[in-house]
């Protein structure tokens, strides 16, 4: 180009040179946009409004968080909590060559640091905190951009670097978040199978701090789980909870967690509360020792087992709180660690398996306010050691073997608000308890002490509770006693006491409970009474008080009892009882009450028994009678009730039990009565009843029936006129039977009637009394040459007497013939077994229960198949259990028709089941294919008998020996529960020094029988649960292949904790279709043997999971809490 033309363009070469001076902008700034949008992409899951406009038709000093310096080039990046989430593309935005400023605190950022941060060498301001990176962020960041800079511009950045020396000062910090993250995660990860919502906000995208339940220090590092009762349910990591280095708290009380707790619980090292209370945990505790900082254990009710780590108690010599109570421990005495704890002030140890005497040493723990050992098996005097305790606010005693008086000086716990020593062996007075003025709550029922209740009771202020039955106390109850505090409930019972009853216990209105039966108190109720509306128990029976009952009393609202019986009370039942509206029993048995029977009484509609007995009642019964729905038993019996039956007591269609006799009552017998679904016993004798008897009392649940000494007529029905009602129509001259021997026979004329014909009759009768009587006794004579081959039981026939509870169609002598070698079908720990066949073709299954010798005891043969009245009881304890196995009543329960006994022999005659038992049908040469169906038609069966007999009466008949050898199966494979009761029946009959008899078969018998020796319907609900594992698996309780002493519990606990499918346990000849069905009875198993016996469920609940899980009706079961449930029992609702 010449001269000339460059001074031409000279426009153009300044164009040139402003473009070469601007040519490291506008680069820059596309490199930028394309840096940022990568930036945007990789962050591309955050839910932030931060990046809509951050799009490539718009300048990048536009986006927003960006700062530009004058020349357009980006220098800050500013988007701290803006919920950005994603992993951080440092190759792109170190690409960003002037950035000084990268500020991304406190978002959901994750991911390591990459190598590329070292690009970033201008940056003089860096704040990544708050977000959840993995690996070792910050010192990394530190070594990756020192590494990158050159000693000039590390000068030049002092800045940003006393920045990056504060961030590796709290490297510990924010690694730990991201650790704690993943700990947590797994923590959330293994419970998942809980439906609790306190997991929902635990999230990667969540700063663990807020996460429900956890509990961070300043410095956002985790020092407490706190989800107590939040339904969780699994197995608990503690490899993962211990990776909590600072974990401080750990309160997972109340849960449904299980499985065994792991050694890695020793990693945590800086617990100072641990509760892992409330949990249903197998297996064994692990050794403490290395938990050095626990100030608070709480393992109570958790399901251990196994021997407890007494000696790592050495090492926790700051724990203040220690409960370990409820499980199943291995016997040991009393632990001698536990002595050195000197900060103690709480120490459970309740049902802990504790054994021996309660050591001297106690008195060394100065600071305990709270002392409980109850239910253990210690024995000896209580301490004197204890009396030291003088913060003492509570000590439980209950249920060991204790003996001696209370020690001299216990007087000095003054600070004792809570005492209960119940059913022990103390002795002595109680004149040391004088002084413990703070008492709110005295139990000491059934021990022998003796002497007089101290006068100083009375001045107790805060006393709301004393219950003293059962002991050999004597003199009067102080008169001021329960009246300053809201006095609850007094039980002084079975006792020796005299004089009044005090006249202000129920001061404040607050009383529930005034229980005083069998004692000689005089005087009568007191006025004050009759105002007590929270009264809900009333029982004075059995003392010498006299009077009128206040007529208030009669009708108090929340009254469910009222039990007045055998006193000298006086006066008439009043109006008033229709208010009673919670009444349920009515007891005046045995004394001088007098006038109607209120009409109003229908109007207590909650009325099951009314029981008037021995009393001086008038009037007709009350005609609206018929609306008491509920009513269960009317017994009437020897008062001066006249006129007819009414008619509407054929409504009372829960009657059970009728008696009217010893009254004045005429007209006919309601046929209404026949009507009656559930009635079994009926006595009307000794009225003034006439007409026929109604052919509708045929019914065959009727089992006793009494109708002598009235003025019917007629023929007696057919169904009635058998051998066991032989003395129920006598003194009816006008009655006649073609089957009773001691009636006159029916003639076609037999309506009529006349002195003449009934003195015939009468005598006709006699003869042919004599006449049997005679024939008896030749027979007698000459089967006696045939008693050699016979068993030992029936060489006296004159020895024996029947009891029967049903109407029988064979005599007692039909049985006893029977009862030979060749029909033996049976033999067991309490007897033998016979198969009875009937003359009528029929057959029965009769037990001889074996007796231990009981000397020479003389007893005339009853004359009749029912024992005379007020004959003596051959063995009172032997009879009375009989009484409690004759009264039940259910279809899944074996009929026991009679008992037959003699000096050395009992014999109970049930009905006989031709399938066997279930034992026989799963598990010997009699073994049938049954499919599930089957199987659970007898499992929910079984099981509603069990809940009958828990469940049904006044007290819960316990079975004691619950086995599928005790379940028999009729010919329709429906279940019957046998052998109810036969334990406690075989050991009233055993000798007196026997303390060894077992209650229960090998493989069924609960865990807590070893230590404890007593059972309950827990024991019951346990076996059973091993029955229903037998039905499931088809597996004996005790096989070898489930190792040396282990049974099915065992292999069953342990096949479904090694998280293998629980199918796989049900029995292979269960159609595949069914074993889902199955597997889910298998669970309920679970439930019943738990080692805790209050958490198992009750009878009544395992009904309702059964009844839940009928093939193809659910797929899911819910275990609901029980109604009655104690602290004990389980908690919240559980589902599988």
């Amino acid at each position: 180009m010449s001269e000339h033309s460059i001074f031409r363009h000279r426009y153009l070469l300044n164009l040139l040179i402003l473009l070469s001076f601007l040519s490291p902008i506008f680069p820059a700034q596309s490199d930028e946009l394309q840096s940022l949008l990568t930036f945007k992409s990789a962050l591309q899951e955050s839910k932030s409004p931060v990046f809509e406009a951050w799009t490539s038709t718009n300048a990048v000093c536009h986006f927003t968080g960006m700062v530009s310096d004058p020349r357009q080039v980006l220098k800050d990046i500013n988007l701290s909590q803006q919920q950005l989430s994603g992993v951080l593309p440092f190759d792109s935005i170190c690409a960003l060559g002037s950035l000084e400023k990268l500020s991304l605190g406190s978002n959901f950022l994750y991911g390591a640091i990459s190598d590329h941060l070292t690009n970033c060498t201008r940056l003089q301001y860096l704040d990544l905190s708050g977000n959840s990176f993995t690996g070792k962020a910050v010192s990394n960041a530190v070594h990756l951009l020192t590494s990158g800079m050159s000693e000039h511009s590390i000068f030049r950045h002092r800045y940003l670097l006393n920045l990056l020396i504060l961030l590796s000062f709290l490297s510990l910090i924010f690694p730990a978040q991201s650790d704690e993250l993943q700990s947590l995660l797994t923590f959330k990860s293994a419970l998942q199978e809980s439906k609790s919502p306190v997991f929902e906000a635990w999230t990667s995208t969540n700063a663990v701090c807020n996460f429900a339940g956890i509990v961070c220090d300043p410095s956002q590092v985790v020092k407490e789980i706190n989800l107590s009762q939040q339904q969780l349910s699994g197995v608990l990591p503690f490899d993962s909870i211990c990776a909590l280095g600072s974990l401080e708290k750990l309160s997972l009380g109340s849960n449904f967690l299980y499985g065994a707790i792991s050694d890695h619980l020793t990693n945590c090292t800086r617990l100072q509360y641990l509760d892992l209370g409330g949990n249903s945990f197998t297996g064994k505790v692990p050794d403490l020792s290395s938990l050095t900082q626990l100030s608070f254990l709480n393992l109570n009710n958790s399901g251990f087992s196994g021997p407890f780590p007494w000696k790592s108690l050495e090492n926790l010599t700051n724990l203040t709180f220690l409960s370990l109570g409820d499980n199943s421990f291995d016997r040991s005495p009393f632990p001698l660690e536990i002595l050195n704890l000197d900060n103690l002030y709480w120490l459970y140890l309740t049902n802990c398996s504790i054994e021996g005497h309660i050591p001297e040493g106690i008195g060394n723990l100065a600071l305990l306010e709270n002392l409980e050992l109850s239910d253990n098996n210690l024995f000896g005097k209580i301490p004197l050691g204890i009396t030291k305790l003088n913060k003492l606010h509570q000590l439980e005693l209950y249920n060991n073997n204790v003996t001696g008086t209370l020690p001299v000086g216990f007087g000095n716990l003054t600070s004792l608000v809570y005492f209960d020593a119940s059913n022990n062996s103390l002795e002595g007075d109680l004149s040391e308890l004088k002084t413990l003025t703070q008492l709110e709550s005295l139990q000491l029922f059934q021990n022998h002490f003796s002497g007089e209740i101290p006068v100083e009771f009375g001045d107790f202020k805060s006393l709301q509770g004393l219950s003293l039955y059962r002991n050999k106390l004597s003199g009067s109850l102080p008169q001021k006693i329960g009246s300053w505090a809201e006095f609850i409930y007094i039980d002084v019972s079975e006792n020796l006491l005299t004089g009044p009853i005090p006249a202000e216990m129920c001061n404040k209105g607050k009383m529930t409970d005034l229980l005083l039966l069998q004692n000689n108190f005089t005087g009568g109720l007191p006025e004050n009474y009759a105002k007590c509306s929270s009264l809900v128990r009333l029982r004075v029976n059995n003392n010498s008080l006299s009077g009128f009952v206040p007529a208030g009393v009669w009708g108090l609202p929340k009254l469910s009892l009222i039990d007045l019986s055998l006193n000298q009370f006086q006066g008439a039942l009043s109006p008033s009882i229709s208010e009673a509206e919670s009444l349920a029993q009515l007891l005046l048995a045995n004394n001088q009450f007098s006038g109607e029977l209120p009409q109003r009484i229908s109007e207590a509609s909650s009325l099951v028994k009314v029981e008037l007995t021995s009393n001086q009642f008038t009037g007709e019964i009350p005609s609206t009678i018929g609306k008491l729905k509920g009513l269960s038993n009317f017994l009437l019996e020897d008062n001066f009730f006249s006129g007819n039956i009414p008619d509407s007591i054929g409504s009372c269609v829960s009657l059970n039990e009728i008696n009217l006799a010893g009254n004045l009552l005429s007209g006919k017998i309601p046929v209404s009565l026949g009507s009656l679904p559930s009635l079994n016993s009926l006595n009307l004798s000794d009225n003034k009843l006439s007409g026929e008897i109604p052919v509708s009392l045929s019914s065959p649940r009727l089992s006793l029936l009494d109708l002598s000494n009235n003025r019917l007529i007629g023929r007696i029905p057919e169904s009635l006129s058998i051998e066991a009602f032989n003395s129920s129509f006598l003194g009816n001259p006008g009655l006649c039977s073609q089957g009773i021997k001691n009636l006159r026979p029916c003639s076609s004329d037999s309506g009529k009637s006349g002195q003449v014909k009934a003195v015939i009759y009468c005598f006709i009768a006699g003869a042919g009394v004599m006449a049997v009587s005679l024939a008896c006794y030749i027979l007698v004579k000459l089967r006696q040459k045939d008693q050699k081959g016979r068993e030992s039981l029936i060489k006296r026939r004159d020895s024996w007497a029947m009891k029967h509870f049903h109407v029988l169609s064979f005599s007692e002598e039909e049985i006893l013939k029977e009862i030979k070698q060749e029909n033996l079908i049976g033999k067991g720990g309490s007897g033998n077994v016979y198969k009875v066949h009937l003359r009528n073709g029929k057959q029965l299954a009769v037990k001889h229960i074996w007796k231990s010798h009981s000397g020479d005891r003389k007893c005339c043969r009853s004359s009749s198949p029912m024992l005379a009245k007020g004959k003596k009881s051959r063995s009172p304890e032997y009879d009375a259990e009989v009484a409690t196995l004759s009264s039940v009543r259910h279809v899944n329960v074996v009929k026991l028709y009679c008992s037959i006994t003699s000096d050395d022999s009992n014999l109970l005659v049930y009905e006989y089941m031709p399938n066997g038992s279930l034992w026989d049908r799963l598990h010997t040469g009699q073994k049938i294919v049954m499919d599930w169906n089957v199987r659970y038609e007898i499992a929910i069966g079984a099981a509603r008998g069990l809940e009958y007999l828990h469940h049904s009466g006044d007290r819960p008949v316990i079975h004691r020996d619950v086995k599928s050898s005790n379940i028999l199966l009729d010919e329709h494979m429906k279940p019957r529960i046998a052998d109810f009761g036969l334990a406690k029946i075989v050991q009233a009959n055993a000798i007196k020094d026997s303390t060894h008899v077992i209650a229960g078969t090998h493989g069924y018998i609960a865990p807590e029988y070893a230590y404890t020796y007593k059972v309950n319907e827990k024991s019951d609900i346990y076996s059973f649960g091993v029955v229903l594992m037998e039905l499931v698996t088809g597996k004996r309780p005790v096989e070898l292949e489930f190792g040396e002493n282990n049974d099915i519990v065992h292999w069953v606990g342990k096949a479904m904790r090694s998280n293998g499918s629980i199918v796989d346990l049900v029995d292979s000849s269960i159609s595949e279709a069914l074993r889902e069905d199955a597997a889910k009875v298998l669970r309920i198993a679970t439930h019943c043997t738990i080692k805790i016996p209050a958490v198992r469920p009750s009878m009544r609940t395992v009904v309702q999971m059964l009844e839940e899980v009928e093939p193809y009706k659910l797929t899911g079961i819910v275990v609901n809490k029980d109604p009655g449930y104690s602290k004990k029992e389980l908690g919240n609702n559980s589902t599988f």
